[in-house]
């Protein structure tokens, strides 16, 4: 997966005192379609509950403010000072408003403390504290309090029960996580805390960049139609993916992810397909998580991508952000081993793509180019001696062939298999028009300095065939999702497929009538 080169921005968070604020005038910059601003870009922040004691949320939230650029303020009316910083005993002692209150305190102190906020004039609040909807009646009840005192301000909140939020383009990190996401063009927004810290430490590992990394909590005010419409102007972000445990607002969800989508994939993993699961989410964020069914119908409806695993959100990611979308399911399969070729057949036609048929055509030419005993038939196996320069013509014929929508080279690492050579050799085809390219260098040592040339170029790899057919079977299912956005009957009034198109909008919008959307 590509990520934007890592910056120095990873600071020193033992240098807190050290810190020379470069921002410090004025207010975020806020326009009507970025009312988001004060908590991805603020230049003053108070952090209420912030202390010393080795092990806290406190003190980790403090630490990783050490890289930000702008005003921080400790709150604690216990101190004078935090790591080196001068501390505040309460939110309007300190001498510039904040834009962004971090609240990491007990959770009975919170509604106070947004009362504070609001007389402050603070305009936007992370509440990492939990203790809330999640333990019963009275954590509910708490929440309410903390709703009612932010309207009265027009403060937004991100949580409560949240790991905090990342701007790693600004060097902002106001969370308890070891360490700043890399700068990149991908947004991940999870109502998991703990999967947050997991997809993070992988991130560092593989190189993945993020704009923005948010763990949204509970979602008391801020939730999944905010974050889109925020992101969706935002020029870092390229790609939206979503761990979900629970849809919330509906309608504001569908009504972002319906014109958002349009520009920015948005990738969702969604759990709560068992009872069990259901249950597990709802224990753990208190909500609710929805009918399956129905959700799944209003992501096709709305053009978002729905995947089953981790590894899939984030191979989604990656491939839509690097190859362009298919405009049909037929898929050519060009390989050197013809079991790798028979797995990959069976994942795509179980999941609903299709082998694309050889045209006369493209049969002359793979005739002419392969040796008499190759496949004839798609997979096309150019069998085990092919050379790099083998490969290369055949993928310029099966790209060129009418009946394709897309591509996977499948290479085995045999005795006479060069893979270093036959990735540089297939770096031409890093874009082909309409026609996305996918590779599946299969094996350990000797692939891997083919798979970092294919994956430099643009060309996404995967470990085995059967992982990539099913990934450009996802990507069909995309384009046909977006697709649909822009499908209108047009059959004259009275025919038959116009009466049937009309029943079946009647039924999607009854599907969509029980989350709340506007037909």
């Amino acid at each position: 997966m590509e990520a934007k080169p890592p910056e120095n921005s990873l600071c020193d968070k033992g240098s807190l005192s050290s810190v020379q604020p470069s921002i410090s005038e004025g207010s975020p910059i806020e326009s009507p379609r970025l009312p988001l601003s004060s908590i991805f870009s603020p230049r003053r922040v108070a952090l209420i509950g912030a202390t010393e004691n080795v092990g806290s949320v406190g003190r980790a939230v403090i630490e990783n403010l050490g890289c930000f650029p702008g005003e921080v303020y400790p709150i604690n009316p216990k101190r004078t000072t935090v790591l080196g910083r001068k501390a505040y005993p309460s939110v309007g002692s300190v001498p510039a408003t904040p834009d962004l209150a971090v609240i990491v305190t007990p959770a009975p102190t919170v509604p106070g403390i947004i009362r504070d906020c609001v007389k402050a004039g603070v305009r936007a609040a992370i509440i990492i504290s939990a203790g809330f909807k999640e333990v019963g009646p009275s954590g509910a009840e708490m929440e309410r309090q903390i709703l009612e005192e932010a309207r009265r301000g027009k403060l937004r909140i991100v949580g409560p029960n949240c790991l905090g939020v990342m701007s790693p383009h600004q060097k902002f990190n106001a969370t308890f996580a070891a360490s700043l996401a890399r700068p990149g063009n991908l947004a991940f927004i999870s109502q998991s805390g703990a999967l947050c810290t997991a997809i993070l430490d992988w991130s560092t590992r593989e190189n993945v960049g993020f704009s923005a990394f948010v763990s949204i909590g509970s979602m008391i005010d801020i939730g999944w139609g905010d974050l889109i419409y925020h992101l969706g102007d935002d020029p870092h972000t390229k790609g939206i993916v979503i761990y979900m445990e629970s849809v919330g607002d509906a309608r504001s969800f569908l009504s972002a992810a319906r014109e958002v989508a349009l520009t920015k994939p948005i990738i969702v993993i969604k759990v709560g397909r068992t009872d069990a699961a259901a249950k597990a989410a709802a224990s753990h964020t208190g909500s609710l998580t929805g009918s399956d069914e129905v959700l799944d119908a209003a992501f096709r409806r709305v053009g978002v991508l729905r995947v089953n695993t981790i590894g899939e959100l984030f191979n989604m990611a990656e491939l839509l952000g690097k190859q362009p979308r298919p405009r049909g399911p037929r898929l050519s399969i060009v390989t050197n081993a013809g079991g790798p070729g028979g797995l990959a057949t069976d994942m795509l036609v179980s999941n609903g793509g299709e082998l694309a048929p050889i045209s006369a055509e493209s049969m002359s030419a793979f005739n002419k180019l392969l040796p008499p005993h190759w496949s004839h038939n798609n997979p096309i196996d150019i069998l085990g001696d092919a050379s790099a320069e083998c490969y290369r013509q055949a993928v310029q014929i099966a790209a060129r062939n009418a009946g394709t929508d897309g591509v996977l080279v499948v290479l085995t690492p045999q005795a006479m298999t060069d893979a270093t050579a036959t990735a540089e050799a297939l770096k031409s085809f890093s874009r082909i028009e309409g026609k996305p390219i996918i590779a599946s260098w299969m094996g350990g040592n000797e692939v891997f300095k083919g798979r970092d040339i294919l994956n430099e170029a643009r060309i996404p790899t995967f470990d085995y065939p059967d992982t990539a057919a099913r990934a450009f079977c996802y990507m069909w299912r995309y384009s046909s999702n977006l697709k649909s956005l822009y499908e209108t009957p047009t059959a004259p009034s009275g025919s038959r497929h116009n009466i049937a198109q009309k029943t079946k909008r009647r039924k999607s919008c009854s599907t969509h009538a029980r989350l709340g959307e506007r037909c």
